[in-house]
């Protein structure tokens, strides 16, 4: 199994993603899932100069991660999908449990209808349940912003 890392960070691709857990998890890509950072070139290019040499960035939209994720969970490159919602991250986990089954939630910041759960996570009621629906299906979620800090389950968070 070489996907390492499944995040939820509204912020995608900087500096917590590729230094922090880029260098504990030894991570060889990230593959960014966003429909509109996918259909963007000069998005992509912005992203692109977070990345540091060596560490491989990959662009995809939903549809087309959630056909790659079997063949990226097979690949032995060490591997951070990353999603900018819950509810992306909600699509990939329901098309491949067995691929999306550790759910991170990083920086999910404060938006109009987001109540603050821990002092960087931010979600609606909706988000809160549609996580604890995955965790029903089995998968873990915790949330943990760098990854010296202890992870948070999600059974502790309100």
């Amino acid at each position: 199994m070489s996907i390492v890392l499944c995040r939820v960070d509204d912020r995608l691709i900087h500096g917590q993603v590729v230094i922090g857990w880029g260098r504990q998890l030894d991570l060889q890509r990230v593959v960014l899932v966003d429909d509109v950072v996918a259909g963007n070139s000069w998005e992509q290019d912005l992203y692109r100069m977070a990345v540091p040499d060596g560490l491989r960035v990959q662009f995809a939209t939903v549809d087309d991660a959630i056909a790659a994720l079997p063949e990226w969970h097979a690949d032995p490159t060490k591997t951070a999908i990353l999603t900018g919602n819950v509810h992306t991250m909600a699509q990939l986990h329901h098309a491949h449990a067995g691929a999306m089954h550790r759910i991170n939630l990083g920086g999910v910041h404060h938006q109009p209808g987001r109540h603050e759960r821990l002092p960087y996570l931010y979600l609606t009621d909706d988000e809160l349940a549609t996580l604890r629906e995955m965790a029903e299906e089995g998968a873990k979620v915790t949330a943990q912003d760098v990854p010296t800090a202890p992870a948070v389950s999600l059974g502790s968070i309100r």
